[in-house]
Protein backbone atom coordinates (compact mmCIF):
# COMPACT_ATOMS: atom_id res chain seq x y z
CA UNK A 1 0.00 0.00 0.00
CA UNK A 2 1.50 3.68 -0.91
CA UNK A 3 0.78 5.77 2.05
CA UNK A 4 -0.40 9.59 1.85
CA UNK A 5 2.44 12.29 2.80
CA UNK A 6 2.81 13.51 6.68
CA UNK A 7 0.55 16.41 5.72
CA UNK A 8 -2.32 14.46 4.41
CA UNK A 9 -1.89 11.26 6.88
CA UNK A 10 -2.62 13.82 9.86
CA UNK A 11 -5.71 15.46 7.78
CA UNK A 12 -6.93 12.04 7.60
CA UNK A 13 -6.58 11.75 11.48
CA UNK A 14 -8.12 14.98 12.38
CA UNK A 15 -10.88 13.96 9.67
CA UNK A 16 -11.50 10.37 10.30
CA UNK A 17 -9.64 9.54 13.76
CA UNK A 18 -12.68 9.67 15.68
CA UNK A 19 -16.01 8.26 15.18
CA UNK A 20 -17.05 9.26 11.77
CA UNK A 21 -19.39 8.11 9.10
CA UNK A 22 -18.36 7.28 5.59
CA UNK A 23 -20.23 5.57 2.81
CA UNK A 24 -18.92 1.78 1.80
CA UNK A 25 -19.23 0.70 -1.56
CA UNK A 26 -19.69 -3.12 -2.17
CA UNK A 27 -20.33 -4.92 -5.31
CA UNK A 28 -22.47 -8.46 -5.82
CA UNK A 29 -23.30 -9.43 -9.59
CA UNK A 30 -21.85 -6.35 -10.35
CA UNK A 31 -24.87 -4.46 -9.12
CA UNK A 32 -23.45 -1.99 -6.68
CA UNK A 33 -24.75 -1.00 -2.69
CA UNK A 34 -23.84 1.65 -0.70
CA UNK A 35 -24.49 2.24 2.93
CA UNK A 36 -23.41 4.58 5.72
CA UNK A 37 -21.46 2.87 8.64
CA UNK A 38 -19.65 4.18 11.52
CA UNK A 39 -15.97 4.10 10.91
CA UNK A 40 -12.46 5.19 12.62
CA UNK A 41 -9.25 5.43 10.34
CA UNK A 42 -5.42 4.88 11.73
CA UNK A 43 -2.34 3.66 9.48
CA UNK A 44 -3.76 4.31 6.44
CA UNK A 45 -7.00 1.61 7.22
CA UNK A 46 -10.72 2.31 8.13
CA UNK A 47 -12.19 0.02 11.35
CA UNK A 48 -15.96 -0.57 10.96
CA UNK A 49 -17.48 -2.80 13.71
CA UNK A 50 -20.50 -4.99 11.40
CA UNK A 51 -21.83 -8.52 11.87
CA UNK A 52 -20.48 -11.24 9.81
CA UNK A 53 -23.75 -12.06 8.11
CA UNK A 54 -24.35 -8.48 7.10
CA UNK A 55 -25.03 -7.92 3.39
CA UNK A 56 -21.84 -6.10 3.19
CA UNK A 57 -19.83 -8.85 4.41
CA UNK A 58 -21.36 -11.37 2.32
CA UNK A 59 -20.26 -8.78 -0.79
CA UNK A 60 -16.99 -8.63 0.57
CA UNK A 61 -16.58 -12.35 0.62
CA UNK A 62 -17.40 -12.69 -3.19
CA UNK A 63 -15.86 -9.28 -3.71
CA UNK A 64 -13.10 -7.62 -1.36
CA UNK A 65 -12.61 -4.48 -3.69
CA UNK A 66 -14.80 -1.39 -1.97
CA UNK A 67 -15.28 2.25 -2.47
CA UNK A 68 -15.28 4.65 0.58
CA UNK A 69 -16.42 8.46 0.70
CA UNK A 70 -16.09 10.49 3.25
CA UNK A 71 -15.34 14.51 3.78
CA UNK A 72 -14.08 15.62 0.54
CA UNK A 73 -11.90 12.26 0.51
CA UNK A 74 -12.96 8.85 -1.39
CA UNK A 75 -10.67 5.79 -2.27
CA UNK A 76 -10.64 2.47 -2.87
CA UNK A 77 -9.54 -0.78 -0.61
CA UNK A 78 -9.57 -4.39 0.00
CA UNK A 79 -12.18 -4.97 2.89
CA UNK A 80 -10.71 -8.26 4.92
CA UNK A 81 -12.19 -9.62 7.46
CA UNK A 82 -10.52 -9.41 11.17
CA UNK A 83 -12.65 -12.27 12.85
CA UNK A 84 -14.77 -12.04 16.35
CA UNK A 85 -14.48 -8.76 18.24
CA UNK A 86 -13.47 -10.51 21.18
CA UNK A 87 -10.67 -12.98 20.18
CA UNK A 88 -7.08 -11.77 21.23
CA UNK A 89 -5.48 -10.73 18.13
CA UNK A 90 -8.26 -8.06 18.47
CA UNK A 91 -7.67 -6.60 21.98
CA UNK A 92 -5.80 -3.45 20.79
CA UNK A 93 -8.10 -2.28 18.19
CA UNK A 94 -11.55 -3.35 20.08
CA UNK A 95 -10.54 -1.30 23.24
CA UNK A 96 -9.27 1.68 20.86
CA UNK A 97 -13.00 1.12 18.80
CA UNK A 98 -14.47 0.84 22.34
CA UNK A 99 -12.98 3.94 23.14
CA UNK A 100 -13.60 5.80 19.42
CA UNK A 101 -17.32 4.60 19.25
CA UNK A 102 -18.03 4.72 23.31
CA UNK A 103 -21.33 7.02 22.35
CA UNK A 104 -23.67 4.12 20.85
CA UNK A 105 -21.27 0.85 20.98
CA UNK A 106 -22.87 -0.15 24.61
CA UNK A 107 -26.72 0.90 23.47
CA UNK A 108 -27.98 -2.76 22.80
CA UNK A 109 -27.10 -2.95 19.47
CA UNK A 110 -23.70 -4.48 19.36
CA UNK A 111 -23.80 -7.77 20.89
CA UNK A 112 -19.79 -8.68 21.91
CA UNK A 113 -21.03 -12.11 23.41
CA UNK A 114 -22.23 -13.16 19.40
CA UNK A 115 -19.16 -14.79 17.76
CA UNK A 116 -20.46 -12.90 14.79
CA UNK A 117 -19.66 -9.39 15.59
CA UNK A 118 -17.32 -9.03 13.99
CA UNK A 119 -14.16 -5.79 12.90
CA UNK A 120 -13.95 -5.01 9.42
CA UNK A 121 -10.50 -3.29 8.49
CA UNK A 122 -11.01 -1.51 5.10
CA UNK A 123 -7.37 -1.45 3.78
CA UNK A 124 -7.02 2.07 1.32
CA UNK A 125 -5.04 0.95 -1.69
CA UNK A 126 -5.80 4.19 -3.63
CA UNK A 127 -7.19 7.72 -2.81
CA UNK A 128 -7.91 11.58 -2.94
CA UNK A 129 -8.56 13.70 -0.19
CA UNK A 130 -9.14 17.70 -0.47
CA UNK A 131 -7.93 20.02 1.68
CA UNK A 132 -8.14 23.87 1.82
CA UNK A 133 -8.15 23.98 -2.30
CA UNK A 134 -4.78 21.15 -1.99
CA UNK A 135 -5.41 17.50 -3.43
CA UNK A 136 -3.29 14.67 -1.95
CA UNK A 137 -2.97 10.81 -3.39
CA UNK A 138 -2.47 7.72 -1.94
Amino acid sequence: MKEFSQEAEQIMIERFGRDTVIALATTENETPYVRYVNAYYENGAFYIVTHARSNKMKHIKGNPVVAIAGEWFTAHGEGVSLGYFGKEENCMIAERLKKVFAEWIDNGHTDFDDENTIILRVELTDGLLLSHGRRYEL
